[in-house]
Formats: structure tokens, sequence, C-alpha cells
């Protein structure tokens, strides 16, 4: 989503660069990045388009109101957009991780698109709805693109309330969140029951329990998937310290772990978005990076599995 305050510094930034400038914001040795076309997916509902990695920030976005941190966060954020990135993704639930989202969206200088994602998480109704007013002003926003159910607290009442923001236009999609595995009966109880947009959960090379049943259920709703934890919260490259990349993986031009990861989970057909989270401006480039280019197959994620789970 592009509010005013973007279309403005997009307008002035175009006037003095001009478009041509533009194409070169990517460094040299980044180049081929710039050219090559962004790995998108689509979200099912209505057909938009999304690139295939976003940003979570759980943890990473909660440093209060230290100005030299959120300088930091700005700067990651920068990258994230220089390469294409969209999809934001946070929660009331994660301190003050929305307001510092706020405060460095109006430190980017640079044109950019904006893919708002947050939650609603209290067992309170009316709070829920105080909840939501509040991350509109902390992210400085006049409309979401979605809004989640975050862990399925009080989904019901919460549901509701985010179909009537829905029909109002305050929103554009509603969706529902669990993860580290949990509540998956719940979750497809819901994902059958009710006219869900997206939905969101675990879902990594190592915790692939959504194989058995979410994914395809997702599929068979048009419900579009955001995965969380695409690194199992870091702990994927404990396993992968010290070991190399296979060379079938780098002839396609995977060159790091974090690429292997990542384009293991958004080249699943349900997959439309994953999101990891981090502090590094490196290992945010590594991240999206594997949005661009080869985009493995069906046997090519076999071989990708097999080789993780041998090491």
């Amino acid at each position: 989503m592009i509010n005013k305050r973007n279309f403005i510094k997009a307008s002035l930034f175009f006037t003095i660069i001009g478009i041509s400038s533009f194409k070169n914001l990517l460094s040299e040795s980044n180049s081929d990045f710039s050219k090559s076309k962004i790995n998108k997916k689509i979200i099912a509902k209505t057909g938009q388009k999304v690139p295939s990695v976003g940003m979570g920030t759980w943890l990473t976005f909660d440093v209060g109101h230290n100005t030299k941190k959120i300088l930091k966060r700005t700067e990651v954020l920068k990258k994230f957009f220089e390469y294409g990135g969209e999809l934001i993704d946070s929660s009331p639930m994660y301190g003050t991780s929305e307001r510092v989202i706020g405060k460095c969206l109006e430190k980017i200088n640079m044109p950019y698109k904006l893919f708002s994602a947050t939650k609603v998480w209290t067992p309170n109704t009316w709070h829920g709805k105080q909840q939501i007013k509040n991350s509109f002003n902390l992210w400085k926003v006049n409309k979401f693109d979605l809004i989640q159910v975050h862990n399925l607290v009080n989904y019901e009442d919460h549901l509701e309330n985010l179909y009537e923001l829905k029909r109002n236009k305050d929103i554009d999609y509603v969706g529902i969140t669990t993860s580290h595995g949990w509540r998956h009966e719940k979750t497809i109880d819901i994902m059958k029951r009710y006219d869900l947009d997206f939905v969101q959960f675990t879902y990594n090379i190592l915790d692939d329990e959504a194989e058995k049943y979410l994914l395809d259920l997702a599929f068979e709703k048009n419900i579009s998937v955001i995965a969380n934890r695409p690194f199992k919260g870091g702990n994927l490259f404990n396993y992968t310290s010290n070991k190399k990349l296979p060379s079938w993986a780098k002839e396609e031009g995977i060159n790091n772990w974090a690429c292997f990861f990542l384009k293991f989970i958004t080249s699943h057909p349900s997959i439309t978005c994953a999101i990891p989270a981090t502090t590094n401006v490196i290992h945010m480039e590594e991240n999206m990076k594997s949005m661009y280019g080869f985009i493995p197959d069906k046997k090519f994620r076999k071989k990708m599995k097999s080789y993780f789970k041998e090491l």
C-alpha cells in the first residue's frame, strides 16, 4: 500500500534523479538483482501479487526508544525496500515493534511499496478494537493491507470486527495466525468454517508438519499462506555451521544457507510469502536475494530436504 506521504516522496525522488538513475539504486555488485525479475506470488482471493520474501519484526524491531537502534533498523528496512520487499508483519505482542516500524518508515528517503500486515492480540473484544486503532497510529498508515488474529486469541469476536473493517475498506485482507506448530487442529477448523484471506503458521525445511494437511487445505480453500519462523528462530543455522552448500545448489545461484532455506519454503505452491526477521543489513541482503532467479520444482525441493536431513 502506498500512502500519500510515500507518493509525495516518490514524486520528488523521480523528479530529482530520474527513472534511469533509480534503476541503478542497487550497488554495482547487486546489478544482476536489479535487472532480474522478482519472484512474486499471487494472493489467492484477489490475484494481487506480492514478493515471496517479506520481513518479520518479532524481537528484532522491539528496541524501545533507543535512537541509535532505530537508525540501525532503518538501514535494515532500506535494504529490504531496495531489493523490492513489500510485506512487513508485526503485532501488538511484539513490544515496541509497531512504533519502531512507524519511526523507520518516516526516515526512509526513497520510494517504496508497503504491504502492511499486523495483528490483534487480546482476549477482550473492546480492547481489540482499541488495539487496532493504536496500530494505525503507530504505523502511521490510513489503511492496513492485512490484519490477523494473533494465535487465535478470541478469534470469533475479532474476526467479526475484522470483517466489518474489510467491508468499510479500512483493511484489504483478514487472517489468523499460529506458530511453533501449535493448535493446528483448531487452525484447520477455522480455515474450514471462515472465509479467510490469509493464514499464517510455521513452516520451514525442518518444521514441515504443515505439509501433512494445512498447506493442501489452504490451496483448496484459496487461502494465502505466510510462513513464519523460516529459520526456526535461527536454529537451522546450527545444523549448517561449517557445512558446505551442495554444488548442485550453487549451480542454480543458491550461494548461502539463508537462500537455501527460503527458496525451499517460497517454492511451495501454497506459500505466498516467508517472513524472516533480522537486525543485520548483510543478512537482510542475503534474505532478499533469495526471491530472485531460480525457483525449485518438486523434485529439487525433495533433494534439498534430503540433503539437509543428512547433515
